[in-house]
């Protein structure tokens, strides 16, 4: 059995695993990253945040509807 060893940069690993796990079963029998992938969100808070206290509760205009957004474009012009 045959190896191929690839080298890739790290903002392109996530497309290439992706084309290679997306390939006919059968063709590839044993893929391994040797990278650890870490989370790429980790929320700074462990508390649950409830739907009043989220942004689109906020009445300062900093987080609106989409209706209210589109408005917003519109008087600016």
């Amino acid at each position: 059995m045959q190896e191929i060893k690839l080298q890739v940069e790290d903002k392109n690993l996530e497309t290439v695993m992706l084309i290679l796990n997306s390939l006919k079963d059968g063709l590839i029998s044993d893929i391994t990253n040797s990278l650890k992938r870490s989370t790429q969100y980790q929320p700074k808070l462990n508390k649950i945040i409830k739907e009043n206290e989220s942004g689109t509760a906020d009445t300062s205009g900093k987080y609106i509807n989409p209706a209210l957004y589109k408005q917003r474009l519109k008087n600016k012009k």
